[in-house]
């Protein structure tokens, strides 16, 4: 670590402010419920057990468990430079209350799970963070377990209200993608035209036709989208009877599951749904002084000021608990990205589309520990849009329809990301339980599965909780890579998924769903494709979908 003041530092309010500066006398704080004494953390107004109001504070020992760590290689922040440990430790108190966190006066290939750490506080002008290091000598405590565990996620699903489901009242008539490529240098709003018209031909409409709007996330941060539904109906002068759009949703596809409650609602007949991306570009003007990149000298993140700025500080402390739980390996991780890459050379829009070893797969360079660069995906720039319209109105449509069976979107876990599961990715257990519940279908009756990709595990945690295998199974089920296979048990990822096609946030998934079930995937067709699961996101909420074709 340098003497720079690092950045970005807490932002310091009325609720945490006790936290971010208790090490003024070198003494942890965490918020305590009065009324019943459980500690709450990130503090909160109210508590999530008793729903007790009477909050106050409790002084801890500052002495915790080492529950999972990640060495971050690849990201820097002002006065933290890579490599650095990225740490999750439970508190002994409390294992419920964990703090991400970095460890120090440690060599990195000595730290284990398990292992007892204790608080040390820097000072950075007028906050002070808990950074921890080892206790001396080595010692172990109790590991921290799941508030719920995996296995049982199904028991806390809630139950349908009616035999009716609003999935029968609409189906997806048209898809449409834009170019797709790296730093294409174009206006994102642009791309998000070109799919538009795309989808909307492809269900044989015209935009007169098109009363209903739905996005992800809407604004326009660091090339994450062209602006949302404002930015479109500006463009085309629509008139939609009905808008969506927001981060708080069924994940970066829940666009198309709003869509279909706006159908089944009779406030739409066609729903547009679209999802723009232009990173690559964005990254390259950064880089040129021509935009600048979002982010300040105060946070709201309780992550961010440990250097954990990406989703794959997270996901790798969670797969680091798979490995540690399960004996899954990278190998494991490594079938995915191989996967995806086999089927991404059929693929003529894929970014990458040439050959990759298990070799080349290992040897690539580290970017949090254990995620290589071939375990993340492709920053890019493309738009992709799905129509979703009312089921009456399928027999007009030029293309064959395509069903939805059932979605998944119910929230059982905790949506703080270091609060939540320990082994799989967050915003999946759940979701993939609740699908399972509103249909007679079972994973033995998918043909394909185009399961969300933003790291490889990410598609872990998705075919383990959607029972393709048992939970803690995939390191077996994934050896060797036929069972992900085209050609095998359960196709994965057919167009090459976010790893080899691009990153293009769970709609591309949606997209090639449709494209299989309609029979026009060519040379990277899987035969008979019947039904497909598409799952979109996960950490944040996120929804997953079991469409069917109509023969």
């Amino acid at each position: 670590m340098s003497g720079e003041t690092r950045m970005p530092l807490p932002q310091l309010t009325f609720d945490n402010e006790f936290f971010w500066t208790s090490g003024a006398d070198g003494t942890l704080r965490i918020q305590e419920c009065r009324a019943c004494s459980a500690l709450i953390h990130p503090p909160q107004p109210v508590c999530r057990y008793c729903r007790g109001r009477d909050m106050g504070v409790r002084e801890v020992s500052g002495t915790a468990v080492l529950s999972a760590f990640t060495v971050n290689h690849r990201f820097n922040i002002p006065g933290l430079a890579a490599p650095y440990v990225i740490a999750q430790v439970a508190l002994q108190e409390d294992c419920r209350i964990r703090l991400t966190t970095n460890i120090i006066d440690a060599d990195a290939d000595e730290l284990e799970i398990g292992q007892l750490v204790e608080v040390v506080f820097e000072q950075n002008a007028d906050v002070y963070l808990p950074l921890f290091r080892p206790v001396s000598p080595k010692q172990f405590g109790a590991e921290p377990t799941d508030e719920i565990a995996p296995v049982d996620f199904g028991s806390h699903v809630r139950p349908m209200l009616r035999t009716e489901k609003f999935e029968e009242k609409s189906a997806i008539t048209g898809i449409g993608a834009s170019r797709l490529g790296r730093r294409l240098m174009v206006a994102p709003l642009s791309l998000t035209i070109e799919a538009c018209e795309a989808a909307v031909a492809d269900a044989g409409l015209t935009f007169a036709d098109i009363d209903g709007l739905s996005t992800y996330p809407g604004l326009d941060i660091a090339g994450m989208g062209e602006g949302g539904v404002t930015k479109l109906e500006g463009a085309l002068g629509l008139r939609p009877t009905w808008i969506n759009g927001g981060m708080d949703t069924f994940g970066p596809g829940g666009s198309v599951i709003a869509a279909m409650m706006a159908v089944a609602t009779g406030m739409a007949r066609h729903v547009l749904c679209f999802r723009t991306l232009w990173e690559a570009t964005f990254g390259q003007l950064v880089k040129e002084g021509r935009l600048t990149p979002p982010g300040g000298a105060r946070t709201d993140s309780w992550q961010m000021p440990f250097g954990a700025v990406s989703a794959a500080h997270t996901l790798a402390l969670n797969a680091q608990r798979h490995f540690h739980r399960y004996g899954t390996t990278r190998e494991t991780l490594g079938w995915i990205a191989l996967n995806q890459r086999a089927n991404a050379a059929l693929n003529p829009t894929a970014i990458y589309r040439d050959p990759l070893t298990m070799e080349d797969y290992l040897g690539a360079r580290m970017i949090t520990t254990p995620f290589g660069l071939y375990d993340c995906d492709v920053p890019c720039d493309g738009a992709v849009a799905v129509v979703v319209s009312a089921v009456d109105t399928v027999a007009d449509r030029p293309k064959p329809p395509v069903f939805v069976e059932a979605v998944g979107t119910q929230i059982i876990e905790r949506t703080d990301w270091d609060q939540t599961t320990l082994t799989h990715e967050p915003q999946v257990l759940g979701q993939a339980a609740h699908l399972w519940t509103r249909t007679s279908l079972r994973a033995n009756d998918v043909d394909v599965a185009e399961l969300y990709d933003g790291f490889t595990f990410n598609c872990l945690s998705w075919l383990e909780a959607l029972g393709f295998c048992g939970i803690g199974e995939a390191g077996d089920f994934l050896d060797g890579g036929s069972a992900i296979a085209r050609d095998g048990a359960i196709p994965l990822n057919t167009h090459g998924g976010q790893l080899s096609h691009g990153r293009t946030h769970g709609m591309g998934l949606v997209h090639e769903a449709v494209t299989q079930l309609r029979g026009e995937a060519g040379d990277r067709q899987v035969d008979g494709a019947r039904v497909a699961v598409v799952s979109s996101g996960g950490l944040t909420p996120s929804g997953v979908m079991l469409l069917r074709s109509g023969t």
